[in-house]
């Protein structure tokens, strides 16, 4: 009878287990897919591209692919100061280590998702000591004695066990994996992104100082110039060939001079404490030796704006969020249907801890149970409809991205063709206010002309040069700002899989993060 019994209570646990198994592979809510990127098609080429050959201008098509950026985009301004910078950054950076660290927090969110698959299983032995009253079970019996069991002193020994289980019927937990794994994804794709921003405003940074550089050089040109003509003044004045206004005008340029070169240490200070911010560094152990911009902007492989598509560590982000989205639709759906659970207990109980573990001891239940909500006044509607709105919103902004990621590239563009235009009218206002300096001062030294022409010509000359070494600075900032918006050296590809995201995350990656550019390869 007693192995009759068990094998009846054997069918009647494991019968729903099964069931539930073989419909666990049921998922409720939206199947992704990947919203297109723009209302209207992505156009074949970009509006800045010029129509002459690749060679004859800043930027070439890429063709082949292989042709693109790839990993340390800033090797291509073959600048070793920079290159050397660049890889401290990498390592050093905090912004970037916090970026790394809240991916791998995300990355744990996964693993806590995916617990919910399997039963929970839990314990708690318990030992009780009790003693009852006398006067509890109504005091003397009709002959005098005591009620059987009032005033004795128990013990009571418990080892009990537990095993819960909630089957995923409808996919909720498994959308939840989802979510998260695409979220992780997000995340490593934000890693990126905060990595190329940090990398591109130090070369930035870089190329402003160097342009500060030259603009002292500058001004450290136009002092020992000027005090040339101060000494030439002041000569002629001791000869009374020229007057003393002539030389007060000449002194006056020179101190102008002093005190504007003077003032650009304030820049040049501003961007040295920069870039040791950007490297990890306080500014108080840091300085980079002065070097006057001399670099010439590199031809700069731009691809087609399909190409784009896989190259921008946001847009990447953007999309992922649009799928964790998604995944959250198919988790508020799963609140319509019923949630199963199955359960069991069992353990040892006695008296004495000798009879314990003794198979009379024993104790156990199980059964399932079923949990529907009836009637919740519009809740559940309420939320697919919040998440689904939520989504939508979310295909939007991933629109928008791509977009703003069109005009940043047309944008870059558009700076480096004017700009390599102004450039080379500027050179050529600079050689024309060479010329007039030099017709002025002869005219001077021979008596022909007073000073204050010589004065007009050095200040036509001074502000020439100094626009023509502020263009060649926002050139090469263009030239950065074009690869940033291009997406540096990164494509798709390198964007860790749901699998990749899923793996355990060590102690050892949390304490110790890889800063050398690959913490998404998990």
């Amino acid at each position: 009878m007693e192995k009759t019994m068990k094998k009846r209570c054997l069918r009647m646990t494991v019968g729903p287990v099964i069931g539930a198994l073989l419909l666990s592979g049921c998922m409720v809510g939206p199947k992704y897919h990947q919203p297109a990127a723009t209302v209207q098609p992505v156009p074949s080429a970009y509006k800045e591209l010029p129509t002459q050959s690749p060679e004859s201008g800043p930027w070439q098509v890429a063709q082949p692919q292989d042709q693109m950026l790839r990993g340390k985009w800033w090797e291509i301004f073959n600048d070793p100061e920079l290159n050397a910078l660049e890889d401290q950054l990498n390592v050093n950076n905090e912004n970037i280590k916090q970026a790394f660290e809240n991916f791998m927090a995300a990355r744990t969110l996964i693993a806590q998702a995916r617990s919910q698959l399997y039963p929970t299983i839990g314990t708690s032995p318990a030992y009780t000591r009790s003693h009852t009253s006398q006067n509890a079970f109504g005091g003397a019996g009709a002959a005098g004695g005591t009620t059987a069991g009032a005033g004795t002193t128990l013990n009571l020994f418990n080892l009990p066990a537990s095993v819960s289980w909630e089957p995923d019927l409808w996919g909720k937990v498994r959308n939840t994996i989802h979510e998260y794994q695409y979220s992780a994804q997000l995340s490593a794709a934000d890693l990126e992104n905060e990595r190329l921003t940090e990398q591109a405003t130090l070369a930035l940074t870089f190329f402003e100082l160097r342009g500060q550089d030259a603009l002292e050089k500058l001004y450290q040109d136009t002092i020992e110039a000027d005090k040339k003509t101060v000494e030439l003044s002041r000569a002629r004045y001791e000869t009374g060939v020229d007057t003393l206004i002539s030389l007060v005008e000449a002194q006056n340029a020179l101190d102008n001079a002093i005190a504007t070169a003077t003032n650009l240490e304030i820049a040049r200070a501003q961007y040295e404490h920069a870039i040791a911010v950007l490297l990890g560094v306080a500014p108080a152990n840091f300085s980079v030796p002065v070097r006057p911009l001399n670099a010439n902007a590199p031809v700069i492989p731009v691809g087609v704006p399909s190409q784009l598509l896989e190259r921008r560590p946001d847009i990447a982000a953007s999309e992922r969020n649009m799928a964790a989205a998604n995944a959250q639709i198919g988790i508020a759906t799963a609140a319509y249907y019923p949630t199963l659970t199955l359960s069991a207990s069992g353990g040892f109980e006695s008296k004495k801890v000798s009879n314990l573990l003794t198979w009379p001891s024993r104790v156990w239940s199980a059964g399932p149970s079923l949990s529907e909500t009836i009637f919740d006044a519009g809740l559940r509607r309420a939320t697919v409809n919040q998440f689904i709105a939520e989504y939508n919103a979310d295909v939007a902004s991933y629109r928008q991205t791509v977009l703003t990621a069109f005009q940043q590239v047309e944008d870059s563009m558009a700076a480096e063709r004017i700009l390599a235009k102004q450039i080379e009218q500027q050179e050529e206002a600079v050689r024309s206010a060479q010329k007039y300096l030099e017709l002025a001062l002869a005219r001077y030294q021979t008596g022909v002309d007073q000073y204050l022409n010589v004065l007009v010509a050095q200040t036509t000359l001074l502000s020439d040069q100094q626009t023509l070494t502020g263009l060649h600075t926002q050139y090469m900032t263009a030239s950065v700002q074009l690869i940033e918006a291009l997406g540096g050296g990164w494509d798709r590809s390198q964007l860790p899989t749901p699998e990749q995201v899923s793996q355990k995350v060590t102690k050892t990656e949390i304490e110790a993060p890889n800063q050398t550019g690959d913490q998404t390869k998990q």
